[in-house]
């Protein structure tokens, strides 16, 4: 038998849910300052919501779910006229803010503002497909060279003080290169970056075998918002990104999953935890680990943990310590690190941070035309249909309601129908 990549059963499979989930998604605007490539929102001028409908959306999601945090995106939030006002009355709530932004808008003094207000972190979104909009120095640079942003907006909120940083980055078929050099950027500043999350990039292409319906009503593809009119790799899964970043990092290994709608092994987000210092990784917090946590978090707060405060995430020192009697892989971790220390007990003094990788595979077409999306999906929003029905519908596809007044299916096309598509779109780009 062919050894898998990875093993769904030796994974913690994340409890998250639709009524139980570690987070919800706000989107007060649908206003941009990037028009990116690969995004799943069109950019539209003037659309923000009033804060009584944002608020009302927030009613609705606490009548029908639970949630540790809010991920405030759009859009971008930051061009939202009452952000700070928003995130008071999340927090309000006992809900942590979370800004999902590109960081453009982002100013040291709303920054402070908006701590003062009560956020809890920020997501930055940030790679090489978006250089319109963002200012010269960064248009056309690769990956790597984009680290220099990343550490301007880390640094940024590490002078602040007390506030979660995570970036997203898009993962497209030419720059999966890039992910293991971005990992490795992370641990370099495991001190000041929480996370780093990589979303496969999923768009509708030329080559994509399926009709597309709304209802009985067939839908051109080329009319659907996320489409490109010319031939993408849209089938990279989260194994392809475990095996490249293998070849920096050997012993990387996940610990925690959510599986598909339509299939058990499908890694729709795949959670790693490692546990180290900036020159060091001492191991990958496991299964049982993440269990335990999760677990722990619930029984108190009476929700799943989502983000965690760079405050507790700065306690490596005290996970090893505390838990190494209880659980294997922190045991394993904590050999390494009193090695670390025994050659130069010097290294004692520097902290132990716990950081996460994240790696989202968007939705998946199945050989039949079904759609398998993410079981237990965070990022569930707000949707009120014609009728005045009020929903939790997927952000990642909400275009489709919003357009159709419902989620598209597909089905199968032939071969040669496929084939003569293709060649058009040659033909015309010719």
């Amino acid at each position: 038998m062919e050894q898998l990549i990875v093993d769904s059963r030796k994974l913690y499979r994340l409890p998250w849910n639709m009524a139980d989930n570690g987070i919800t998604w706000l989107e007060p605007t649908a206003q941009c300052n990037l028009n990116c490539y690969g995004c799943y929102r069109k950019n539209i001028k003037n659309s923000h919501k009033s804060l009584e409908e944002v608020k009302h959306e927030l009613d609705f999601f606490q009548s029908q779910r639970k949630s540790d945090c809010i991920s405030i995106a759009g859009g971008d939030p930051l061009l939202y006229p009452h952000i700070l006002e928003l995130v008071a009355d999340i927090k309000s709530r006992g809900i942590k803010p979370i800004i999902n932004t590109n960081g453009i808008a982002l100013t040291k003094e709303l920054l402070h503002e908006l701590k003062k207000a009560g956020v809890f972190g920020f997501t930055f979104h940030i790679d090489s497909k978006q250089g319109h909009g963002r200012s010269k120095e960064w248009f056309g640079k690769n990956e790597l060279e984009l680290n220099e942003l990343r550490l301007h907006y880390a640094q940024m909120l590490a002078d602040e003080g007390g506030l979660a940083c995570s970036f997203n980055s898009t993962v497209y078929a030419d720059t999966l290169q890039y992910v293991p050099e971005l990992v490795e950027w992370a641990q370099k500043h495991i001190d000041i970056v929480d996370t780093m999350v990589f979303i496969l990039f999923r768009y509708i292409t030329p080559q994509l075998p399926y009709d597309f319906y709304a209802g009985e009503k067939k839908i051109e593809w080329t009319d659907v918002h996320y489409h490109a009119d010319h031939e993408e790799v849209t089938n990279l899964i989260a194994q392809d990104v475990v095996k490249e970043i293998r070849k920096k990092f050997p012993d990387f290994e996940p610990a925690a999953f959510l599986n598909g709608t339509h299939k058990a092994d499908d890694f729709k987000w795949l959670l790693t935890e490692r546990i180290g210092t900036k020159d060091k990784i001492f191991g990958y917090l496991d299964n049982k680990f993440l269990e335990m946590v999760m677990m722990v978090y619930h029984w108190k707060n009476d929700r799943y943990l989502s983000y965690a405060s760079p405050k507790t995430l700065s306690l490596g020192r005290a996970t090893l310590l505390n838990l190494w009697s209880i659980n294997k892989s922190v045991r394993k971790a904590l050999k390494k690190y009193l090695k670390y220390v025994g050659t130069n007990p010097l290294r004692g003094l520097k902290k132990v941070h716990v950081q996460s990788i994240m790696i989202i595979q968007p939705v998946d077409f199945m050989e039949n035309g079904d759609q398998s999306m993410c079981d237990g999906c965070p990022d569930i929003t707000y949707w009120k249909d014609k009728d005045g029905n009020e929903k939790l519908v997927w952000s990642c596809r909400l275009e489709e309601p919003m357009q159709y007044g419902d989620f598209l299916r597909t089905t199968p096309r032939k071969t040669h129908e496929v084939e003569k598509e293709t060649e058009k779109i040659h033909l015309d780009q010719n």
